[in-house]
């Protein structure tokens, strides 16, 4: 029997033993009640209140927009929807960055605010004081290596990240730099399958993969992809599960032909 089907709530103790199981970890994107509600219900292991919210939320082309308010009214949100998964929730890009003191007030912000279980943050060596303060305050912290969006005007591009050899090696240390910092597991995005192998091999912890192959611990994909709602982001990574965007796009057709038509309501849809 899966560790999944034993445990009422997932914990960081539950995720690390899922790993030492050889169980997979199964990880989605949430940012609202009603959504986050269907994916605990289904038994998804970790939410993930992401700062995608930017892009499939409110529109913008980058992650770097939206707000630490905005991310704890989305996070506040899918934490009352939930009862069994482990819900984490991003730093936003300008909340963590300038120094440790800044990042620490924002975790305790979403931890006290919201009602989440932990933070993700972007990056290895350049914002480790930063994750060492927040876990020293008792907050679990999930780092994020390889392709990190918040950087993206930084990279200039969506490549790939680490097929050199200089920035894999940086990769590997700054996965370790993270465990040792004590991050409970590490997000790897878009990087080479075999290198993400070796620091799943390497490293104790949980590494969740987004484009890294799947000799990782588990995997995390956004809603708005796994669901079809977006149709211009096809990356090869991406397994789409449903076209929701054609299902809805029918549905409210139909829905305006009805009306157009005097045919809803019906005499059966009436007071």
């Amino acid at each position: 029997m899966s560790v999944n089907r034993e445990i009422k709530r997932v914990t960081t103790h539950i995720l690390q033993k899922m790993k030492l199981d050889g169980e997979k970890i199964s990880m989605l994107t949430a940012y609202d009640f009603s959504m986050a509600r269907i994916f605990d219900d289904a038994g998804m292991d970790i939410l993930l209140v992401g700062d995608s919210a930017s892009n499939v939320m409110a529109g913008h082309e980058t992650t770097l927009p939206i707000t630490l308010d905005q991310m704890i009214y989305h996070a506040a949100s899918v934490v009352r929807a939930i009862k069994r998964s482990f819900v984490v929730v991003d730093l936003p890009f300008g909340s963590y960055q300038g120094n440790s003191k800044e990042a620490l007030s924002s975790a305790i912000r979403i931890m006290k605010e919201t009602g989440a279980h932990g933070i993700k943050i972007e990056g290895g060596e350049e914002i480790i004081e930063s994750v060492k303060r927040i876990i020293s305050a008792g907050v679990p912290v999930m780092g994020h290596l390889g392709l990190t969006p918040q950087s993206i005007y930084k990279f200039g591009t969506y490549a790939v990240r680490a097929t050199e050899e200089a920035e894999a090696q940086k990769l590997i240390e700054d996965a370790k730099l993270l465990r040792e910092a004590g991050c409970f597991a590490i997000v790897l995005e878009k990087i080479p399958a075999l290198l993400a192998k070796k620091v799943a091999e390497e490293l104790r912890i949980p590494i969740i993969g987004i484009g890294a192959g799947k000799y990782v611990d588990g995997q995390v994909l956004v809603m708005h992809d796994m669901l079809g709602i977006n149709k211009e982001f096809k990356p090869r990574f991406l397994r789409q599960y449903l076209n929701l965007y054609d299902t809805i796009l029918g549905a409210t057709k139909n829905y305006i032909k009805d009306v157009k038509a005097k045919d809803f309501p019906n005499d059966k849809e009436q007071y």
